[in-house]
């Protein structure tokens, strides 16, 4: 009983002396628009609940205060914004390079790589890193990624007439195979059913547990979460992971590049697939994989008319600037010819970050346009893709990348395809 007492009260004292050095910025951010606080906890209270509630807050808030917004978490103030004006000025400048207090979070699983590091550790490995992604490089990977889509295609094949299927799980399955073979050099596959089932749900469950820290300040202290339930799950989980109509076009396009590629899928085929790539380019338009953006500011800056002093804690939503009808005209609607050369010659260049900007832009997105690409032309060429679950009706889970709160199923019907074919 001493014990728990001991540590809430150091709890608290951590808490009221985070407050009191805080107190230097707020007076510029309580200029900004943002949703009521509550006394001493401030918005905290809106982010305890579901994840599938948590993002609906946030997107609801960041709709209701567009373009820029204040948020508090006990006593750090947050800045969001929505504006790619905004997003310009804060990833295009060295002097942000630094991630939030949110990617420490997830430390223990990524260690200080690249995603997580910062200032001159970061320069460092990604200077190291950048010659890796190399296009003649990313060519030694094809191969890997064109089997795994055709393992994919296969496994529907082998289940006989139309097939419905939860297109999350399904689709990760073989992408998540992809990456640990070229980024490890080790095949999920030649793992044991059960082996390969607990690694993948290990994973999602770590971006569960991101998600439940981050909600709750008093979790950031290392030494309060070891303690706690979820820090003991998590130290089980870190064992897992470190022990190892527009469719008949997209068809079309597939169709015509395997026949003149002699039936078989290639790089050279998937870099001649321009539809498919607008395609999934759109896709990432309404749906980034990662959503928001994270940063501590190194500077004074000024977005949308408001002063935000350095070492504030900046988040840019990029789903809701994706979504835009500022940039996006009809921004709802899913409209691949968005991306042809001459509708984006004047759009703003951080409209559209789905794999960031500036100098720390995710050093993969060469090779996960690839990986798309050869997860989903076998895929689309040997079968008719039918919605179960429609995508407005579908709602998502606040998470470190989007997810869909719910099952989104899809039925594949194997295509017949005849000898002139």
């Amino acid at each position: 009983m001493i014990a728990i007492i001991i540590v809430l009260s150091l709890v608290l004292i951590l808490l009221v002396f985070n407050y009191c050095m805080n107190q230097g910025n707020s007076k510029y951010i309580n200029l900004m628009p943002g949703p009521p606080v509550r006394f001493i906890i401030g918005n905290t209270w809106d982010f305890l609940g579901s994840r599938k509630e948590q993002w609906n807050y946030f997107v609801n808030y960041s709709k209701e205060y567009y373009p820029t917004f204040k948020v508090r978490q006990f006593y750090y103030n947050a800045v969001v914004s929505c504006h790619p004006d905004d997003f310009e000025i804060i990833l295009n400048n060295t002097k942000h390079i630094d991630k939030s207090f949110f990617y420490k979070v997830l430390e223990p699983w990524l260690q200080t790589g690249l995603l997580t590091s910062g200032g001159a550790k970061w320069h460092l490995r990604r200077k190291i890193l950048t010659p890796t992604f190399h296009f003649n490089i990313l060519q030694q990977f094809v191969e890997n990624l064109i089997e795994e889509g055709e393992n994919m295609t296969k496994s529907l094949q082998n289940e006989g007439e139309s097939v419905v299927k939860d297109l999350v799980p399904f689709f990760s399955e073989y992408t998540l195979n992809a990456i640990c073979e070229t980024a490890m050099g080790v095949s999920l596959q030649s793992f044991d059913i059960f082996q390969q089932r607990q690694y993948r749900e290990a994973i999602h469950r770590m971006g569960e547990l991101f998600i439940y820290r981050i909600s709750r300040p008093w979790l950031y202290y290392d030494w309060i979460f070891s303690f706690t339930p979820t820090g003991r799950e998590q130290r089980k989980i870190l064992k897992i992971l470190h022990g190892f109509t527009k469719q008949d076009r997209v068809r079309n396009e597939i169709d015509a590049a395997v026949q003149k590629n002699g039936e078989k899928f290639s790089m050279k085929l998937l870099q001649d697939l321009p539809y498919l790539e607008r395609c999934i380019k759109e896709a990432l338009r309404l749906y980034p994989s990662v959503f928001v953006i994270s940063r501590i500011l190194g500077d004074n800056v000024k977005l949308q008319s408001y002063f935000v002093p350095a070492g504030t804690m900046i988040i840019l939503n990029i789903y809701l600037a994706h979504r835009s009808s500022d940039f996006w005209p009809n921004p709802e609607v899913f409209d691949p010819d968005r991306f042809l050369p001459d509708r984006i010659r004047n759009r703003h260049p951080y409209s559209y970050i789905p794999f960031s900007a500036g100098p720390r832009n995710c050093i993969g997105q060469r090779f996960a346009m690839l990986e798309m690409k050869a997860i989903i032309a076998p895929v689309i060429h040997n079968f008719y893709v039918e919605p179960i679950d429609y995508l407005k009706n579908i709602e998502m889970n606040l998470d470190f990348i989007l997810r869909p709160a719910n099952s989104l199923r899809v039925k594949f019907v194997p295509i017949r395809k005849t000898n002139g074919s």
